[in-house]
């Protein structure tokens, strides 16, 4: 870190729901991260664009003009305004662009700075479970050249879906991901904060513990506990004792009620329920309605035709006053081990 960093230069990542220009994607091509279900997660896919492009530009990144095609025939059978939709041919390993894509930061300060920034973690698939990863890797910078942005390369492995952030200089995390010895296992704990002050521009991390069962990630927090204000998170909570969620989300729950905030005050914590276990093929999938995505027009939430979708749609509506909650089918997406917000990542707009 000899050179100027992010943070010394007035940049910070700004929460999910600061404006945004655009919303960036890669779209779904791997069949081994839906085996059998690749087709079944287009409508599902194309409707989440459809619905975040109410209120954006959505940015998609595809191989090459045959794949862009075939996403626009998608987009446009779910009636998708292709107007809003623009196709960026960077081809990449997977369609994960919360974890691999580019992490926009941005500056109100000096005004002869650029206004954003890209950092480009290093990205190695989870900790190397599912190669090839390479081009995945290259698409922050590629981002960066295509929208002439400043790119910042730290050195070391970071996924968007393990951080969260308030926007006020605070970012929750796990330490069953962040700590994986398969993602930076030079690196000590403080030396991991280190990078986070560094690079996401925080002044705070908070740390919560393991994940929910089936995440291959080891452990991100956009499974379980996500902020929908500067002070204000919701997490995931298994009511059945005898799910195996049920202690880890308890244990979650209760260092949550511990933590407070840079400025002194504890975090006001609304609960979210967990939907029934969803398992295809013999395996359970990592399904949660805390992966919601904050667009301009919507907060699009995972559902799973599950009695429980329209409670965790209500509870969602009294965080999120100002915009429409929007519930999407994500049982055949949830095959892949992700959903919305796992898909997804946030441009924000230049203000």
């Amino acid at each position: 870190m000899t050179n100027p960093t992010p943070k010394a230069l007035g940049y910070h990542f700004p929460a999910e729901w600061y404006p945004h220009r655009a919303t960036w994607l890669s779209w779904p091509h791997k069949e081994a991260s839906w085996p059998g279900k690749l087709q079944d997660v287009y409508v599902p896919y194309c409707q989440f664009i459809k619905a975040v492009s109410a209120g954006e530009q959505v940015c998609i990144n595809v191989r090459d003009k045959a794949m862009e095609r075939l996403a626009s025939e998608q987009l446009d059978r779910v009636g998708a305004d292709l107007t809003s939709i623009s196709f960026y041919h960077h081809p990449t390993d997977d369609a994960w662009c919360r974890d691999h894509g580019p992490a926009f930061l941005v500056n109100k300060g000096a005004s002869d700075a650029p206004r954003r920034v890209i950092v480009d973690w290093g990205y190695n698939a989870w900790g190397g479970k599912y190669p090839p990863f390479e081009q995945d890797d290259r698409i922050p910078t590629l981002v960066g050249e295509a929208l002439d942005i400043p790119v910042y390369h730290p050195g070391i492995v970071m996924e968007g879906g393990s951080v969260d952030f308030n926007g006020a200089g605070t970012v929750l995390t796990t330490t069953a991901c962040l700590l994986n010895k398969n993602r930076n296992p030079q690196l000590n704990q403080q030396q991991i904060e280190n990078y986070l002050y560094q690079y996401y521009g925080v002044d705070q991390v908070l740390w919560l513990g393991d994940g929910i069962v089936g995440d291959d990630t080891d452990g991100h927090i956009d499974d379980i506990t996500r902020f929908v204000n500067e002070d204000t998170v919701v997490t995931v909570v298994e009511t059945d004792k005898t799910d195996e969620n049920y202690a880890v989300l308890q244990d979650n729950l209760e260092a949550l009620k511990k933590m407070r905030l840079a400025n002194g005050k504890s975090l006001n914590i609304v609960e979210l329920p967990m939907p029934a276990p969803v398992i295809y093929e013999g395996q359970r999938l990592p399904a949660s309605y805390a992966n919601f995505y904050i667009s301009n027009a919507a907060v699009v939430v995972p559902t799973y035709r599950d009695r429980r979708d329209q409670q965790a749609l209500d509870i969602l509506a009294t965080c999120f006053p100002d915009r429409a909650v929007v519930g999407i089918d994500s049982t055949d997406v949830i095959w892949g081990l992700g959903s919305w917000h796992c898909l997804s990542q946030q441009e924000p707009a230049v203000i």
